[in-house]
């Protein structure tokens, strides 16, 4: 994803001045804007040093959200700007708000089940993805039979993931509705990791010279 970003980036007209690596020395400070594409470990640390530096920070790294709040907090406190994403294709995006309409619809109808499968390359760390989470928790927002989510397991109440990783796929969240009679899907399958790029640059063009922490419904005005 680094290289990726750095290209789309570059077409763009920007400059990269530092690419940081695991155990790397930088001078956050020369920065205009960070983007955090990196491992979970490194995910707060990263943050915390843009926060600390007034540095805007946009986040793509999942697997780290147990610290969500703490960089919340932080934001606040140094009147900074931080947008964290599970993802910043614009299509996931949408998908996003197709899946929250689509629970809300389903959420009386006691006959229909639902479940989740969600596909990535090999050298994902994370399971499930915080894409399936996100879509996850926004069924739990809007359906009055589930309460959490659960991989790999089917339990009462809870959302079932079950996540896969083949080599060279970008990304892939289906979500079924299935009935006795028949199942309702919805989908969305990522062709190339270009566009999850393209929407990291677009997230980091927009929070320059903003204050306070945001998402990419905010980057792209939708829901």
């Amino acid at each position: 994803m680094g290289k990726i970003i750095e290209q789309v980036a570059i077409s763009r007209g920007h400059e990269i001045v530092i690419k940081a690596s695991r155990d790397s020395a930088y001078d956050i400070n020369t920065a205009d804007v960070a983007i955090d594409f990196s491992i979970p470990e490194a995910a707060v640390t990263n943050i915390s040093n843009c926060l600390n530096h007034n540095i805007p920070v946009v986040s793509g790294t999942t697997g780290w959200l147990a610290s969500y709040q703490d960089m919340v907090n932080l934001c606040n406190t140094k009147n900074g700007a931080f947008l964290y994403a599970s993802n910043f294709s614009l299509g996931v995006n949408i998908f996003f708000e197709l899946n929250k309409y689509l629970a809300k619809m389903m959420s009386n109808l006691e006959a229909y089940k639902v479940d989740m499968e969600e596909t990535h390359h090999t050298q994902k760390l994370d399971k499930p993805s915080g894409t399936a989470i996100t879509l996850a928790e926004g069924i739990i927002q809007e359906h009055a039979q589930y309460s959490g989510w659960k991989l790999e397991e089917t339990i009462e109440n809870q959302v079932p993931i079950v996540a896969k990783r083949i080599p060279d796929v970008p990304g892939t969240h289906t979500i079924n509705y299935t009935s006795s009679v028949d199942t309702i899907s919805i989908s969305h399958v990522a062709h190339n990791r270009e566009g999850f790029a393209l929407g990291a640059v677009l997230a980091a063009e927009w929070i320059f010279g903003k204050k306070g922490v945001f998402s990419m419904k905010d980057v792209l005005n939708i829901g």
